[in-house]
């Protein structure tokens, strides 16, 4: 597997990630402990060493599976986990924002015992939160730096200004926001921003939640629990009219002799050098499916191609419910 550097200090990981909170979370009922387990070895084996997860995936359940998965494989792999959300005693969501300095720190500590590790080797902030000055934050994130318990520093859904804001008190070694064929906001105005600060880009959702694999139709049912059952983009009239793009994929990906998945990641890692993927996955096959995408060579002419078929493809439907969209962008 290829390696990429996320950031001016030094992170490199793998080319393409995993990003686990589909085994625990957010996807319908959750994976088995012991099958959950077996796929992030897997990837492990196969040579991934960047692993993404968050206190609020389960809560708790997802980086105790990381945690627990890894563990044959410490000092070799960089685990990336997430601060932010409020959680109360119970361990229940409580639906807000949480970023106070004093509650960063404890949820690192309780992170660490959780993953089983000495020092967390990319702690985010989840979602920005407005009650608290982004420098208090990157501030707090330094404090833990210096301890020893975090290696870098990340942010995830955040604005230009905030992204300038926190790099200019703790360097932002990443960004993780939505990017793929199927959302490319972040040309606008994030990428330029990064590529200027020299910070690292993680899209997630690089397949756009399943989409661009071609198993999704308009009459496909999500399980109960699966977060796509609220997203607008994934009503039954969008995925019929989006259904376009994932067409022209399967053309290129015929060319290719590669799936529209793979062309989907492989366009991802064809924008900047600088970008790192973290497609999720339950499945054996499909992991093997995605790191395949490694593999698969764009030429130019393949990228102008996409750029101009993708670019007559109206997508529809908005990428979040209005309560969730209210909390990206800050």
């Amino acid at each position: 597997m290829q390696k990429r550097t996320l950031g001016k200090n030094g992170l490199e990981v793998s080319a393409i990630g995993l990003g686990c909170m589909g085994l625990s979370f957010g996807l319908g009922p959750a994976v088995e402990k012991q099958q959950g387990i077996a796929l992030i070895r897997a990837a492990a084996e196969r040579g991934v060493t960047f692993f993404d997860t968050a206190e609020i995936y389960g809560p708790f359940a997802n980086e105790e599976l990381v945690g627990a998965a890894l563990a044959p494989f410490r000092g070799q792999v960089a685990i990336a986990t997430k601060f932010g959300f409020g959680i109360d005693a119970n361990g229940k969501p409580t639906g807000g924002l949480d970023s106070r300095p004093e509650h960063i720190k404890a949820v690192a500590e309780a992170s660490l015992k959780r993953l089983g590790i000495d020092a967390i080797d990319l702690f985010y902030q989840h979602r920005v939160d407005d009650a608290v000055p982004i420098e208090d934050v990157a501030g707090a994130v330094k404090d833990l730096i210096a301890q020893g318990k975090v290696k870098h520093f990340g942010l995830s859904e955040a604005g230009a200004n905030t992204i300038r804001r926190a790099h200019a008190v703790q360097p932002v070694a990443a960004l993780q926001s939505e990017y793929s064929l199927f959302w490319r906001e972040p040309e606008q105005e994030i990428i330029p921003t990064l590529e200027e600060l020299g910070i690292g880009f993680v899209p997630f959702s690089p397949l756009g939640k399943g989409f661009l694999t071609g198993a999704i139709d308009a009459n496909t049912q999500f399980a109960e629990g699966d977060f796509r059952n609220v997203v607008p983009r994934f009503a039954a009239d969008a995925r019929r009219a989006n259904l376009a793009l994932v067409e022209l994929l399967r053309g290129i990906a015929e060319r290719k002799r590669a799936t529209p998945a793979q062309i989907a990641l492989a366009w991802l890692l064809a924008q900047k050098p600088w970008i790192v993927p973290i497609p999720g996955t339950t499945k054996l096959h499909r992991l093997d499916e995605n790191l395949g995408a490694a593999g698969v060579e764009l030429s130019a002419d393949d990228l102008r191609d996409i750029a101009q078929a993708s670019s007559r493809v109206a997508l529809q439907g908005a990428r979040y419910p209005e309560h969730l969209q209210k909390l990206v962008g800050r």
